[in-house]
């Protein structure tokens, strides 16, 4: 099986303050066909700066039940110890993380026509959600006034 587009975030929580409650959005893109979960870790650095990182197989029987009922089940192997303690050393002081790496099922079938065409992808990048929020924001409220104008 040839993957689809691969994709990693690590998403950090000040004040250890993780509680679970993504897997309803994660399980909706699971569900509807958009991703598949690879691999799901956690890490986290105490008041005193003391580490933990650990798997989603590792975590708790109850809060494994939580993903196993959004239907996240992770096949693991993707992140390593060594890159789950990297994460949890750059964290800051009572703070958490989750790791995530998944497969843009979505995409799939595009980038297997891109390779299949002879395209080599040679960059990728997120633009930060607050600068393409405030760009659309920008755009729609300049679209508006162009259309005021033009109606005046």
């Amino acid at each position: 099986m040839e993957l689809g587009p691969v994709e990693y975030a690590m998403i950090v929580f000040p004040g250890n303050e993780f509680n679970g409650d993504v897997a309803p959005a994660l399980q909706e893109l699971t569900d509807n066909g958009t991703i598949r979960v690879i691999d799901l870790a956690f890490v986290s650095k105490d008041a005193d700066g003391e580490t933990f990182a650990m798997e989603a197989s590792e975590l708790a029987p109850d809060v494994q039940a939580v993903w196993r009922a959004a239907g996240i089940e992770p096949s693991g192997g993707l992140l390593n110890d060594d890159e789950l303690q990297a994460a949890a050393d750059g964290l800051e002081p009572n703070t958490s993380a989750a790791l995530l790496v998944w497969e843009d099922l979505w995409a799939a079938r595009f980038a297997a026509a891109c390779r299949d065409s002879g395209g080599v992808l040679i960059e990728r990048r997120t633009i930060p959600h607050e600068l393409a929020q405030g760009a659309h924001d920008y755009a729609v409220s300049a679209g508006a006034d162009a259309l005021a104008e033009s109606n005046s």
